[in-house]
C-alpha cells in the first residue's frame, strides 16, 4: 500500500481557506481519483498546536491519499494533474511538499 502526502507547511504571512479545501477542491480531487480501482482512501488533517506551548504546528495542512500502489496513484493523477494544480491558488499560496510512502503499519 502506498501514502500520498501532501503537506503545506506553516508560513508567516500564508493564507489557506479551509472552506474552499473542504468543500470545492477536496470533493473533486475526490472524484477524479477514486475513479480509478487502486484508490483505496483519503484523509485531510488541520494542523493543531500543542496546548499550552505556545508552539504552531508545523503544517497547517494535509493530505494523505492511499493507493494500491504509486503506479496506481500516478495512473488517477496523471489525466487530471493539470486540473487539480491548476486549482491550487484558489485556496492557497503556499507551496505544497509531497512524499510517497509505503504503508509498512497500520491497524
Amino acid at each position: 500500500m502506498t501514502r500520498i502526502s501532501i503537506f503545506y507547511p506553516q508560513t508567516t504571512g500564508s493564507r489557506f481557506d479551509f472552506r474552499y479545501y473542504t468543500d470545492t477542491h477536496m470533493p473533486l480531487a475526490i472524484r477524479l481519483l477514486s475513479a480509478h480501482p487502486g484508490y483505496r482512501g483519503v484523509s485531510v488533517e488541520r494542523g493543531l498546536s500543542y496546548p499550552g506551548s505556545g508552539t504552531i504546528a508545523a503544517y497547517v495542512a494535509m493530505c494523505h491519499f492511499q493507493f494500491e500502489s504509486a503506479e496506481a496513484f500516478m495512473a488517477a493523477f496523471a489525466p487530471h494533474a493539470a486540473t487539480l494544480q491548476a486549482d491550487i491558488p484558489n485556496y492557497t499560496d503556499i507551496a505544497p511538499v509531497i512524499q510517497l510512502s509505503e504503508i509498512l503499519l497500520s491497524q
